[in-house]
């Protein structure tokens, strides 16, 4: 028996410091199948103390108080249910620009980045710079926020069916005050731009089909919206869509550039061929796999 058990005490509870719980929560994700668990861990904690990531290794020795210990815990919970550590925390990080994400929107990926990035070096290399851009599909507004960031001259028209997205996107774009994007409500499907052109169409649409949609992480598939993952068929609806509409919209030497899934690039295209464009291609991400579809309408 214990001291404290004979003399009728509690038992002193372990003070919690950093490091410790830092190290105690990466090994009990991996133990249950997280991949970056050490990432994961650290955000989490840097989330419920309200400190950057480097603060913890500059207070590693730091005690926890209980209700900090509390919440660290239901977080970790929460990650435990898959919920992608971005809707826990409530935002992320894209080409430099921190933006709100809720389960209204997609979490902007990497990938998407490079679709951004190979977009931005065509408009300049073709002078078109300070030209007029479409989006189709806003999401967090992430790709029209960052060609806003990069293309300050640039005039950035975004497009987006959910209301929830688009008041999401609005936020954004108002806590970074770019005055050169646009977010309006639209359908892809409805799309009427009569006497307006652009010099650039950049999508990053629902490409997954509605059978790969079942097999994604669990993270994709319970979590983020479905209407924004998968069109529900066969992963080229609105690839075919957002291709034909590059013919009508696009000003003659204008440019189309939009992410594509694993897998599709041969089908995509010779879509964008047959559809008349000129200079098509699909660059590779950095994983290797043929991720950004572009052509050009012909001059």
């Amino acid at each position: 028996m214990t001291t404290e058990a004979r003399e009728g005490r509690a038992a002193p509870q372990r003070v919690w410091t950093i490091l410790p719980l830092l190290e105690w929560a990466e090994a009990y994700l991996r133990e249950h199948g997280f991949e970056e668990s050490r990432l994961n861990a650290e955000l989490l904690l840097a989330h419920a103390l309200g400190l950057p990531r480097l603060g913890l290794y500059l207070q590693f020795d730091r005690p926890l108080t209980a209700g900090e210990l509390d919440l660290f815990r239901k977080l970790i919970l929460r990650r435990m249910t898959h919920e992608p550590v971005q809707y826990i925390l409530g935002e992320t990080e894209f080409m430099g620009l921190t933006l709100e994400v809720t389960p209204a929107v997609l979490i902007p990926r990497p990938e998407t980045e490079e679709l951004v990035e190979e977009a931005v070096i065509w408009l300049k290399r073709s002078g078109r710079q300070e030209g007029s851009i479409l989006e189709i599909g806003s999401g967090s507004g992430n790709i029209a926020l960052a060609l806003g960031k990069f293309l300050p001259g640039a005039r950035v028209t975004s497009l987006e069916i959910s209301a929830d997205a688009l008041a999401l996107a609005r936020r954004n774009s108002a806590r970074h005050g770019l005055r050169n994007v646009e977010f309006i409500p639209g359908d892809v499907f409805a799309l009427e731009f009569e006497g307006r052109f652009f010099d650039a169409l950049i999508s990053n649409p629902p490409y997954v089909g509605a059978d790969e949609f079942e097999l994604l992480a669990p993270e994709v598939r319970d979590f983020e919206p479905r209407f924004a993952t998968t069109d529900g068929e066969d992963g080229f609806r609105f690839i075919r869509r957002i291709i034909g509409l590059a013919r009508r919209v696009l000003r003659p030497g204008g440019g189309m550039f939009m992410e594509i899934g694993y897998g599709q690039a041969p089908l995509a295209e010779a879509i964008a061929r047959e559809s008349g464009l000129t200079e098509v291609g699909v660059r590779k991400d950095f994983a290797g796999i043929g991720r950004i579809l572009s052509g050009v309408r012909p001059s």
